[in-house]
Order: structure tokens, then sequence, then C-alpha cells
């Protein structure tokens, strides 16, 4: 007997959209939708604009990098480098690929958890599968290492504005109180993800061919210097660099937690490093030079988002030039860069259908009023069942509501004021309530198709939906077990803030 084929990712999620209008008709107080079927498409679209363009563009910036092939030989270096590694006994014990994956995945569950990194994994998710691959793993091991660790520290997050501190605020909480204890569940997920991830590397890993070492090109093996226009890409970015300096070193303030932390010199300190570093790879060639500008690029996208507030307009614009920067340095003309760009952004076009007609089925549940009144409905049934089931519900609640809404934001104004209300009546505190919305916004979010991101990630991965969940979905309800076992000491346990 054959194996039962998969539906395509658009059947599925064009069925998901038709059970959500049929919905509407049967939910008490709903409002039924009938041809905003097809309107729910075209307001996804509208509703995802801002992700779609970002996807197109880190396609046709990657499509732009890839044909210079700096990155791939760049890759090669890094994998000479680290098997030199394998000489002391320690490493080879440990395993460099080990250490690589639990380092990656450390630095971004961190940024999960203090400044909500999430869309700005797309762009990390293109940088890293290469890597993985050379490294001998697999697509999906290299979106765990950018993707899923960034969401497992979104999920225990200790200062993430988008979850704790929105929720907190609504709860009339002390903003990011309790941090201790969300530090402590932070830890014990970031170990849980870190595990699995490298029981699942080490089990799929394909031995790496040992001739790369010898298949060096000329970029990897002579200092010839770059070419002219590398010199003047060069000259150009600093000069830019410099003058942004000038004007907005003195912008840059980190927020952690409650504290905020003025940094001007920042913006200093990464100008002078371009160009000391810039400086060195021009010795080298064209290729060393390309790839600084890709590192540059990711440092300015970190420094940008924390310490300005960036987000994808902003980042768009980083990946362009860059994008531009590499071409002009690459030797290519503008029509050769234009091309290249058009056809990265092509390739990953798919995408960009699937964000949009995924996030249709949101606009059909809302605009449907489905969420509103299954939330009321639900909230009046939890009074009178006691704190332990209460707490559970609303966990599962939160949980369940995140599959069509992974808008943290937009849950929380609709949850928190119901919830906070209803914990004071059965003598949960606000604080486990609040710890409740974060693991329900968190965990989910990396298997619903309602997520951007996560449909623009697989694209970019060119992962099907139907693959990703087949792999992920024992996971995912592991980590949900998971949160509801650290939500129980919140209710027998007396916690700093709870």
């Amino acid at each position: 007997m054959g194996k039962i084929k998969v539906p395509n990712t658009y059947v599925i999620i064009f069925a998901a959209l038709f059970i959500c209008c049929v919905a509407t008709w049967f939910v008490p107080g709903a409002e039924p939708q009938t041809w905003q079927l097809f309107s729910a498409m075209f307001d996804g679209f509208s509703r995802q604009a801002d992700i779609i363009a970002f996807v197109l563009i880190i396609g046709g910036a990657f499509w732009v990098l890839n044909s210079t092939h700096a990155l791939d030989n760049g890759i090669r270096s890094f994998i000479r480098k680290t098997r030199k590694l394998e000489r002391y006994a320690i490493f080879r014990k440990l395993g460099v690929g080990n250490i690589i994956i639990t380092l990656i995945m450390l630095m971004f569950g961190l940024f999960g958890a203090v400044f909500g990194m999430s869309e700005e994994t797309i762009a990390f998710v293109a940088i890293v599968i290469p890597l993985a691959k050379s490294l001998g793993y697999d697509e999906i091991t290299g979106i765990c290492m950018v993707y899923l660790a960034a969401h497992v520290g979104f999920a225990g997050a200790m200062l993430n504005p988008f979850t704790v501190g929105i929720a907190q605020g609504m709860a009339d909480l002390p903003l990011f109180s309790g941090i201790e204890y969300r530090t402590i569940c932070w830890l014990i997920l970031m170990t849980v993800a870190i595990a699995f991830v490298l029981w699942y590397a080490n089990r799929i890993r394909k031995p790496v061919d040992m001739t790369l070492e010898e298949e060096q090109t000329e970029d990897e093996t002579v200092s010839h210097g770059a070419n002219l226009r590398s010199w003047i890409c060069f000259m150009i970015l600093s000069a830019a660099l410099i003058v942004f300096s000038l004007f907005h070193a003195a912008d840059c303030v980190i927020n952690l937690g409650q504290n905020s932390f003025s940094v001007p010199w920042l913006m200093w300190v990464l100008t002078g490093l371009f160009i000391v570093l810039s400086l060195m790879s021009l010795r080298s060639s064209t290729g060393t030079f390309i790839l600084n500008i890709l590192l540059f690029t990711v440092l300015f996208l970190i420094t940008g988002a924390m310490g300005y507030g960036w987000y994808l307009p902003e980042i768009c614009a980083l990946f362009t030039a860059m994008a531009i920067a590499i071409g002009f340095s690459a030797d290519y003309s503008a029509d050769t860069i234009a091309r290249e760009f058009v056809a990265g952004a092509k390739d990953i076009f798919s995408a960009a259908l699937i964000i949009g007609f995924a996030s249709g089925i949101v606009v059909i549940l809302e605009n449907g009023n489905v969420i509103d009144t299954m939330l009321t409905s639900l909230a009046a049934g939890l009074q009178g069942v006691g704190s332990f089931l209460s707490l559970g519900f609303m966990y599962m609640i939160e949980t369940f509501m995140n599959l069509f809404i992974p808008s943290a934001s937009a849950k929380a104004t609709a949850t928190i004021p119901i919830f906070a209300q209803l914990s004071d009546m059965i003598g949960v505190s606000r604080q486990s309530t609040v710890l409740a919305f974060q693991f329900g916004d968190g965990f989910t979010n990396m298997i619903t198709p309602c997520s951007g991101v996560l449909m623009a990630v697989l694209s970019v991965a060119k992962i099907p939906y139907t693959k990703w969940v087949k792999w992920v979905w024992k996971f995912i309800l592991f980590l949900v077990l998971l949160g509801f076992v650290l939500l129980l000491p919140t209710l027998f346990m007396t916690l700093p803030g709870f």
C-alpha cells in the first residue's frame, strides 16, 4: 500500500480558510462570512505586506551574494580552520559541530529573550543554513540553530517587550517583575531545545568531504588584493558610516528590562572596526571584502534592532544596500545586479504568496468575531473549577489561540484583561497568568501556518510546510507539556514577583 500523499501547502491553507469561514456560521455571536473567504486573502497580503517585502528583498540580496561565491569560499575556509581544532582532545570529544550549534543557539535564544527577535531570523537563516550544510547537517538543523532557538528564547523570555512587557502592562504588574523565575524557565527551555537539536543533528550528520580541503579557489589561497571597485565601495561605505555616526551615534539606546543604557560610542566602534577589517580584507581579495560587508550587515542589523528600534523597513534598506555594495564590489554592471536581484526575488516568490494566503485565516476569524466569542464563553466556564485547572485551561486557550493569532500584542489585548480579572477571582497570581500567556504565545509560533515569519523561514530554506510539521510537532507538544510543568511552581511555591 502506497504512502498517503500530503496535500500541497496552498491546498492546506485554503482548506483552513474554508473551515474557518464555515465556523463563523455555527459559533454563537459570530458574524457569518461568505464571499469574505476570497477577500480575506487580499486582506492577508495587505496585513503582511512588510514581511512579504522583506522576504523578497532577502531573496534578492542573498542571490546577489551567492552569485559571487564568496560565501561558499568563506565557509570552506571556516571548515578547514575548525578541523584544526580537532587536534585537541577536548574539542574532539565534544565535537566542533556540537560546539558551533550550541553557541549559535544560545546567542539567538538570548536575542529572542531580550528584545524579541522574530522577523530578523529570516535573514540569519539564509546565512546559517549554508554553514550547517557544509558541516554535514541539513536545512532543518540550520533553521533550528536560528529560528527555533530564537523562538524558544522568545517563549521563555525574561525581558521581551512584546510578550512580557505588554502583558504585564495590561495586567497592572511592575514591568519585567518576576524575572528571577523567568530566567530559570529560559535556561530550562534552552537546555531542552539545544539537547534536542544536537540529538537530531548527530543522527543525520553526513561525513564532510575531506577533498574540500584540496578544492581551494584562487580567492582562498592567493593574497592578490581586491579590485578597484572594491576600494571605491570601501571609501563610500566608510564615508556613509562616519556621517551616520556623526549625526546618530548619540541616539543609540539599548533597553534591557526597566533599564536603558545610552551607548553613543557603539556606532563609532563599529565604524572603526569596519574600516580596519575592510583594509585587511581588501589586501587579501575581493571575496574576503564581500564577506566583511556581510559580517557588518549582520552587526549593524543587531545594533539597529537593539539600539535604534529598527524594524522591517530599516532592515530591508540595510540588505538592499548590502546587495548593491556586494554587486558593485564584484565588478557587476548595474544590469547584472538588477538581474541577479530579480532572480532571487523570483526564486522566493512562492513564499510571499504563502505568507499572504495564510494571513487570510486570521482575517476571517477576526472579521467573524469568532475569537472574541469563544474567549468570553471559555472564560465564563472556568469560574469555579479551581486554581489548578483554571490556570491549565488559560494556558491551553492561549496556546490554541496562538495557532490563529500569532501576534503577541493582538492576543494580549484580547486575553489579558479577561484572564487577569479571572485570576483574581480564583486566587491565581496575575504573574502566573502572564507566564501562561507568554508560554502559550511562544511555542506554537513554530508550527502555525498563520505565522508569516515561519512561512518565510521555511521558504528561504526551501522546506515544505508539511515536512516541517511532520518533523517538529512532537517536539512542540513536549514543549507545551513542559510549559505546563513550569507553571505549577507558581501555584504551589512562593516565588519573587509572583
